[in-house]
C-alpha cells in the first residue's frame, strides 16, 4: 500500500514539474524578449550621449560600442596574435616530432619563442621580469625544505605584487643614469600588468617543489576508478596536478618556459607548474584534430555573438558614461544586466582563445568559463564557473593550505582580499571583495544547514526546491550588486544606485528583479535534475 501512494505521489509530483518547466520557459522567453525590445530602444535613444562607439560592419551600418579598453585591444590585435601563435604552432609541432623532444628540448624550444613574443611586448622591461623570477627561483631552492618556507614564499610574492603596481613598473633611471636610456625602450604593454599572472605561476612552483619532497596523500588509483574523464582514457587535469612531477624537472630553464609560456602569458588560463611540466614532456591527448576544429569553430560563433551584441546593445557604454544615473529603475536593471553578460560573453572569448592556442601546442588548462552565467545561482557555483582556472587555484595554494572546510568562514575574507589586491590595487575591488564575503558567509551558513537535512516527502522536497530558489533569488541579485560595483560604477556610486531602487518607482522593480531571478534559478534547478538523469 505505501509503496502503490508513493508510486501515485511521484507520478503527480513529475506531472507537476513538467507543467511547471512549461510555464518556466515561457516566462524566460518573454523576459528575454521584453529586455531585448527594452535594450535596442535604450541603444538607439541614447546613442549620441555615448563614448567608446566606432564605426561597425553589420549591416545597415552600425556603431559598435569598443567603450571597453581590454576587448577593444584584444579584438584589435587579433589578427596579428593570430599569425604569430600560427608560426609558433608550426615551428614547435614540427621541431618536437622531427627531433622526439621531450620536456628539457621543448622548453628550450618555447623559451625562445616566448622571449620573441615578450621582447614585442615589453622589450627592455624583460629585465625586470628575468631578475624577479632568478629571486624567486633562488628562494625557493634554497629555502624549500624549511618550515618557515610558505611564509618566505608570500612574502617574496605579494611584495613584488605590491611594489610593481606602486612604483608602476618602476625606472631604469632609479637604477642609475647610465640606465635612463632603457625608459625608451618598455615595448607596447605594461609589463607588471601580465607579471600578476607570473606571480601565480611563482608561488605554484615553490609549492609544488616544496611539497615534491613530502609523502603524497593522492591516491592515483582510488582517483582514476572515480573520475569519468580518467575512466574514458584520458588524462584530467586534478591527475596531472597532483601526481607531481620528477626532481629533474624543477630546472631553471623549465620553470623560466612555465612562467613565460606564450600562449598563457597574457591572460591565463592558469595552470599549475606540475600539469605544465608533465605535458610539456607528453602531450595532451584529451584533445583531438576533430575536437580542436569544433572548439575553434565554437569560438569563432562566440565571437560572431559578441559582434551582434556590442553593435546592437549598447550596454558597457551606457554603464560607463555615468548615463545609467537618469534613467529610470528599469532601464538600470537592464543596463547592469547586459553587462554582467557583456563581461562573461568578452572574458570566455579571451580566455578560450588563448587556452585553444596552448592546447594546439599539447598543453591543456582548466576552461575558465565552463557555466554560463545565467546558470548560477550561488555564489559558490559562480566562482567555481568565472576564473575556473584561477578557483583551482586558489583552492590549491591558499584556501586548502589556510585550513581548508574547516575554517571556511574565515578564510574567504583572506581569499577575496587576496583576488582584489591580485586584480588592481584599488578601493572599488576592496569593496567588492568584502560585499562578496558579506554575501558569502549567509550562503554558507544555510548550505552547513542544509546538508543536514533529509527531504523523506514530497511536501518536505517541495518546501527545499522553493526555500532553494528563494536563496538563489537573494543570490543573484547580490552578485548583481558586487561586480556592478566592484567592475563598474565603483563604491561611490552605491548610494546613487540604491537610491534609484529605494523609492516608489523603484521598489516594483525590485520586486520584478526578485520574481525574475526566483524563477531563473527554479529553472536551474530543473536544469541540474536533467544533469543528474544523464550521469
Amino acid at each position: 500500500m505505501n509503496n502503490m501512494t508513493q508510486h501515485n505521489t511521484n507520478k503527480i509530483v513529475s506531472s507537476w514539474r513538467r507543467r511547471e518547466l512549461g510555464f518556466l520557459i515561457l516566462y524566460a522567453l518573454s523576459f528575454y524578449f521584453f529586455i531585448i525590445r527594452r535594450s535596442l530602444h535604450l541603444s538607439r535613444d541614447y546613442y549620441v550621449k555615448l563614448y567608446g562607439l566606432r564605426s561597425g560592419w553589420i549591416f545597415p551600418p552600425r556603431l559598435n560600442d569598443l567603450s571597453d579598453a581590454q576587448w577593444r585591444n584584444f579584438r584589435g590585435n587579433l589578427p596579428i596574435l593570430t599569425t604569430v601563435f600560427l608560426i609558433y604552432a608550426l615551428v614547435a609541432n614540427t621541431l618536437r616530432s622531427v627531433f622526439l623532444l621531450r620536456a628539457k628540448g621543448m622548453s628550450i624550444v618555447w623559451l625562445i619563442l616566448s622571449f620573441t613574443y615578450l621582447f614585442y611586448l615589453h622589450q627592455a622591461c624583460i629585465i625586470f621580469i628575468i631578475s624577479i623570477a632568478s629571486l624567486n627561483f633562488l628562494l625557493v631552492k634554497v629555502f624549500a625544505r624549511t618550515k618557515f618556507f610558505l611564509y618566505l614564499l608570500w612574502t617574496f610574492n605579494l611584495f613584488f605584487l605590491l611594489s610593481n603596481r606602486v612604483f608602476e613598473g618602476y625606472s631604469f633611471s632609479a637604477i642609475g643614469l647610465r640606465w635612463s636610456y632603457l625608459d625608451n625602450f618598455r615595448g607596447t604593454f605594461r609589463w607588471h600588468i601580465c607579471f600578476n599572472f607570473v606571480v601565480l605561476r611563482m608561488i605554484s612552483f615553490g609549492y609544488d617543489y616544496h611539497w615534491a619532497h613530502d609523502l603524497s596523500h593522492f591516491d592515483q588509483k582510488k582517483h582514476s576508478q572515480r573520475c569519468q574523464v580518467c575512466k574514458s582514457g584520458r588524462t584530467c587535469y586534478q591527475l596531472l596536478q597532483e601526481r607531481g612531477v620528477q626532481d629533474d624537472k624543477f630546472t631553471f630553464t623549465l620553470y623560466l618556459c612555465y612562467l613565460v609560456y606564450a600562449p598563457l602569458y597574457l591572460a591565463g588560463p592558469i595552470v599549475s607548474f606540475n600539469a605544465f611540466a608533465s605535458q610539456l614532456d607528453v602531450p595532451q591527448n584529451n584533445y583531438k584534430l576533430r575536437d580542436l576544429a569544433w572548439y575553434g569553430l565554437r569560438w569563432i560563433f562566440c565571437f560572431f555573438l559578441m559582434e551582434v551584441m556590442t553593435h546592437l546593445f549598447r550596454y558597457n557604454a551606457l554603464a560607463i558614461s555615468g548615463l545609467w544615473k537618469q534613467l529610470s529603475p528599469l532601464d538600470v536593471f537592464i543596463i547592469g544586466y547586459g553587462v554582467l553578460n557583456f563581461m562573461w560573453l568578452k572574458f570566455l572569448l579571451i580566455w578560450r582563445y588563448f587556452r585553444y592556442w596552448s592546447l594546439i601546442y599539447g598543453i591543456d588548462s582548466p576552461e575558465n568559463m565552463p557555466k554560463c552565467i545565467n546558470n548560477c545561482y550561488d555564489l559558490e557555483g559562480f566562482w567555481k564557473s568565472w576564473h575556473a582556472s584561477y578557483n583551482k587555484w586558489i583552492v590549491r595554494y591558499m584556501y586548502i593550505p589556510l585550513g581548508g572546510s574547516k575554517r571556511k568562514v574565515f578564510n574567504v575574507w583572506i581569499v577575496f582580499t587576496f583576488v582584489a589586491i591580485w586584480h588592481d590595487l584599488e578601493w572599488k575591488l576592496l569593496c567588492w571583495a568584502w560585499l562578496t564575503c558579506l554575501f558569502f558567509v549567509p550562503e554558507m551558513i544555510v548550505k552547513s544547514a542544509v546538508s543536514k537535512f533529509k527531504a523523506d516527502s514530497a511536501v518536505t522536497e517541495f518546501v527545499f526546491r522553493e526555500l532553494s530558489a528563494i536563496a538563489g533569488a537573494i543570490t543573484i541579485t547580490c552578485l548583481m550588486v558586487a561586480n556592478l560595483v566592484g567592475y563598474v560604477i565603483g563604491p561611490s556610486s552605491i548610494n546613487s544606485l540604491a537610491s534609484r531602487f529605494l523609492n516608489k518607482q523603484g521598489l516594483p522593480v525590485l520586486g520584478g528583479m526578485f520574481v525574475t531571478f526566483y524563477v531563473g534559478t527554479k529553472l536551474m534547478l530543473h536544469i541540474r535534475d536533467a544533469e543528474r538523469k544523464r550521469q
